[in-house]
C-alpha cells in the first residue's frame, strides 16, 4: 500500500496563515528572510510548510532543545498527514528518525553544527530555518556566522531566521538588510494575580498554595514554570502530598525519556498540573492549559569574566 501523499494546509486561526503568500514570495526572491513573531503565532510549525509551498525540497529546521525538535516534527507530520520519519523527520543526540528522502528535518542546533564537519557547504539542504534565534546560544551565534560566509558560495541556499520581535533588526543587518516580516501572536484576555511569598525563600510553598487555589476553581489544567529539574522534583513531591482529587502531576524537562515527555501532550481526564522549565515558554505548546503559575525565577546562561566559565545562575 503506497504511503499517503503529504497535504499542505494552514490553520486560519494562526496569525502566520494570513502571511503565507507574502512569506512564500519573499523566500523565492530573497536568500535570507527574517520572520518576527511572538509565541503562538504559528511560525515554528507553519514555516516549513510555507517553504515547501515555495518549492523548497530539502529543509533543515533547527530548534534550541531536543524536546522541541521531536514534538514539532511530530506536529508537522500530523498536520501533513504523513508518518513521522518519512516526509517529515527529526534528529537529536542519540536518536535519528529521518531518511535521505525526508523533506523537512527538525534537529537541534548542535546536530547541524556537527553536520558542517562532514558537509562544509551543507549540500544536504536547500533551505535552513534557524528557529528561536533570539535565544542567542553559542550554537546559534556560530551557525549565524557560518551561514553568512556560506551564502555567497551557495547562491541556491535559502535561510529563514525566526525571532521574537526584539532582535530582528540586528539579524537583518547581519545578513545585509534581509527583509523582515512580522506576524503577531494570538492574544487572549489574561488576568494577572501577584501572590507574595510568606517566606521569600520558600518558592515550593508558594507554588502549592497557588495550585490549591486554582484546583478549587477546577476549570482547566495548570502549567507551573520552575527554574530547573530539582525545583520541579521538589514541587511535584509537595503537590502530590496535597492528595488533590482527580489530579495528575506531570514534570516536563529535557532529560526525561521521550515516553515520559509525550504524556504531557496526550488526552486525559481530570485535572493536570504540568511542572516545566522554560522549554514550555517558547519552544512548544502544552494543550489544555487554563492557568499559569510562574515561580518568578529562571536559570539563565551567563559567561563569567572572572572565572572564565559559562554559568547558570
Amino acid at each position: 500500500m503506497p504511503a499517503p501523499q503529504p497535504t499542505i494546509t494552514f490553520d486560519p486561526a494562526l496569525p502566520i496563515s494570513a502571511a503565507v503568500d507574502e512569506i512564500s514570495d519573499l523566500i523565492e526572491t530573497h536568500q535570507v528572510v527574517v520572520v518576527a513573531g511572538e509565541t503562538g503565532s504559528g511560525k515554528t510549525t507553519q514555516l516549513p510548510k510555507i517553504a515547501l509551498l515555495a518549492g523548497r525540497k530539502r529543509i533543515g529546521h533547527t530548534q534550541p532543545r531536543r524536546l522541541a525538535a521531536r514534538t514539532v516534527a511530530d506536529r508537522i507530520a500530523h498536520e501533513m498527514g504523513v508518518e513521522l520519519g518519512e516526509t517529515v523527520g527529526y534528529q537529536v543526540r542519540f536518536t535519528r528518525k529521518a531518511t535521505k528522502q525526508t523533506k523537512v528535518k527538525l534537529m537541534t542546533d548542535g546536530i547541524l553544527l556537527a553536520e558542517i564537519g562532514h558537509d562544509r557547504d551543507l549540500r544536504a539542504y536547500d533551505t535552513i530555518i534557524i528557529d528561536e534565534a533570539h535565544e542567542r546560544s553559542l550554537n546559534i551565534d556560530f551557525l549565524l556566522g557560518y551561514l553568512k560566509q556560506l551564502l555567497p558560495r551557495r547562491p541556491d541556499l535559502k535561510v529563514i531566521i525566526t525571532s521574537a520581535t526584539i532582535d530582528t533588526a540586528r539579524f537583518s543587518e547581519h545578513f545585509g538588510d534581509a527583509p523582515i516580516i512580522e506576524v503577531s501572536g494570538r492574544t487572549y484576555p489574561v488576568e494577572i494575580v501577584y501572590e507574595p511569598l510568606v517566606d521569600e525563600n520558600d518558592i515550593v510553598d508558594g507554588i502549592t498554595r497557588a495550585v490549591t487555589q486554582l484546583h478549587a476553581l477546577a476549570e482547566g489544567d495548570i502549567l507551573v514554570f520552575c527554574s530547573g529539574e530539582r525545583d520541579i522534583r521538589d514541587a511535584a513531591e509537595a503537590i502530590n502530598a496535597l492528595k488533590l482529587r482527580n489530579t495528575e502531576v506531570l514534570p516536563l524537562y529535557a532529560r526525561l525519556s521521550a515516553a515520559e515527555q509525550d504524556r504531557v501532550f496526550k488526552p486525559h481526564s481530570g485535572m493536570r498540573v504540568v511542572l516545566a522549565t522554560n522549554v514550555a515558554e517558547t519552544s512548544l505548546t502544552v494543550p489544555g492549559i487554563r492557568y499559569v503559575v510562574d515561580a518568578g525565577t529562571a536559570r539563565i546562561s551567563r559567561y563569567s569574566q572572572r572565572t572564565k566559565v559559562q554559568r547558570l545562575p
